[in-house]
């Protein structure tokens, strides 16, 4: 199977999905325990969710699962929040601290380096090229970087999560502009909650590709997933919760991409 997915778009927004695969090969899957052949972790629907809000976006999208290697990681495995709970870069435990590996299966030093340099580079690669190519088309190119999570998770974060939880790592991965845009369309939709650069201030993908001095910005846009399934198996979508949803998706990238296409920051 190959590691990642492409459709070439033109608009100047590229649309990257990290976490939605669920695909492990089955020698990986085999050393999994229960939790972990569970694929709780999984952003689940996130692509159908996006699919077909904006006018030909490029889309780049992991099939592998977290679990193999996550490909929103920093490659060297340098924790991106430190002092707070997380997963790494292969994790070890699920986002609610308990193990995914039987005894004794944990991937060592040498594998998770092999894991890197058969599905996390490749990603990385195809994006960086795809971010590339959108860029000599338009002068710029907007990153827009696609997430889901359970919306209560005690290990990683206190309390019930915003709905909307955006990340420019602290303002620097995108123009002020776009910031305030996205920010100012998920704080208007009545009915959700939002928050900027809270628990979620972009990982790795976002903090790596985002250089606006370049031409080159990146967003991360962290959703609870109450907002449109189900948080328990079988992970249901909810038809009615994803429409509401969808259309202010819809309403926020084109935004987005207006400025892009004006060149307004």
């Amino acid at each position: 199977m190959n590691v990642f997915e492409i459709y070439e778009g033109s608009s100047p927004v590229v649309l990257g999905f990290p976490h939605g695969g669920v695909w492990i090969p089955e020698a990986i899957e085999n050393r999994l325990n229960p939790a972990g052949v569970g694929r709780a972790d999984t952003d689940w629907h996130i692509f159908r969710l996006y699919s077909g809000l904006l006018d030909d976006a490029t889309t780049v999208q992991a099939t592998f699962h977290r679990y193999v290697v996550d490909a929103n990681r920093p490659p060297d495995g340098e924790s991106l929040y430190p002092g707070q709970n997380t997963t790494g870069l292969c994790p070890l435990t699920d986002f609610d601290g308990q193990p995914i590996w039987k005894d004794g299966e944990e991937p060592g030093v040498e594998e998770i380096e092999a894991r890197r340099r058969t599905y996390h580079a490749p990603y990385h690669a195809a994006l960086a090229e795809q971010i590339e190519r959108i860029k000599a088309i338009h002068g710029v190119a907007l990153l827009f970087d696609c997430h889901s999570i359970r919306s209560v998770i005690p290990h990683l974060f206190e309390g019930k999560l915003p709905d909307f939880n955006i990340g420019t790592n602290s303002g620097a991965s995108c123009a002020p502009v776009l910031e305030r845009s996205i920010a100012d369309d998920c704080g208007s939709v009545t009915g959700y909650t939002h928050v900027l650069n809270g628990r979620f201030k972009g990982g790795w993908t976002t903090r790596h590709c985002g250089h606006p001095e370049t031409g080159v910005h990146a967003i991360q846009l962290e959703l609870a997933q109450s907002t449109y399934m189900a948080e328990t198996p079988p992970w249901a979508y909810d038809d009615a919760k994803a429409g509401r949803l969808r259309e202010h998706l819809r309403t926020a990238l084109r935004h987005l991409e207006s400025l892009a296409r004006e060149g307004l920051f």
